[in-house]
């Protein structure tokens, strides 16, 4: 059991990536907190866990709100005693280029994508410092390492998040807290159902996806978890600051995705 008694607390675990990523973590002996917007959704995640005989609780939390950010990880480090896991994976997609999104849709992916990893993370680290280490892994994409026609806001906020783990990382590594992005390509997950739509359908998309991503497939939400557990074990243990790419080689293509394709099915 490679997270053996550890506490962790997961953002948006209660679908795709971040249940995929509770339920690794809990199968590895972790109690997972784990925290949605849409509390029905984290408990049924918690059900998974506990039916197969992990441990885990469910919270509802709105990302948006610090408060309610601040008021959970401090509950939790009473009650658990120790946070080890800070699992940052709420985010929002918000898409237009520079003359089509508005500045409301602007700052809502920044508040999602940037401000509530930056409040959570200054919530954990005083914790994780005076318990002596800890990991915090920021949920990115792939869209930070490399660029996507007609999505300013998203981009922006994914490659903030990168910059910012970046340095946050620096800060705290004399402490043993480790600080990690995750930038995941094309997953498997209900995050696809708007580009679904646009495109007509599923098949449509996957026809897309498979021209534009050299595995020429969909990754897997549990492909994704075994990135996580990697990211947030000790197998992982001398690497910090670093944003990990999981997108069957996508960025490899020269920064065309299935997001173009999309469009361009639309417009076309």
């Amino acid at each position: 059991m490679i997270l053996q008694d550890r506490t962790a607390i997961v953002t948006a675990a209660g679908s795709g990536i971040g249940r995929a990523g509770s339920i690794a973590m809990a199968r590895e002996d972790a109690f997972v907190v784990v925290t949605d917007r849409d509390f029905e959704a984290a408990s049924k995640t918690v059900g998974l866990i506990t039916q197969a005989g992990g441990r885990a609780e469910a919270r509802a939390l709105d990302v948006t709100d610090d408060a309610a950010i601040l008021s959970l990880v401090e509950d939790v480090a009473r009650t658990r005693g120790r946070i080890d896991i800070l699992h940052n994976h709420a985010g929002v997609q918000v898409a237009g280029s520079i003359e089509q999104v508005e500045a409301a849709g602007f700052d809502k992916s920044w508040a999602v994508n940037v401000h509530a990893q930056f409040v959570a993370c200054q919530a954990v680290i005083p914790i994780m410092k005076k318990q002596g280490g800890g990991v915090i892994l920021n949920t990115s994409s792939n869209s930070g390492v490399f660029l996507d026609r007609q999505m300013t806001a998203y981009i922006t906020s994914k490659a903030a998040s990168i910059t910012m783990t970046r340095q946050i990382a620096l800060d705290v590594a004399p402490f043993a807290i480790r600080v990690n992005a995750l930038c995941p390509g094309w997953v498997d997950t209900p995050f696809n159902d708007p580009y679904t739509q646009q495109m007509g359908g599923r098949d449509a998309l996957e026809h897309a996806i498979s021209n534009v991503v050299p595995m020429g497939r969909f990754a897997t939400a549990e492909e994704i978890a075994e990135v996580i557990l990697f990211m947030v074990s000790d197998r992982s243990s001398y690497m910090t600051g670093h944003a990990l790419v999981a997108d069957g080689g996508e960025s490899l293509a020269g920064g065309t995705n299935a997001g173009d394709a999309a469009r361009d099915a639309v417009s076309a």
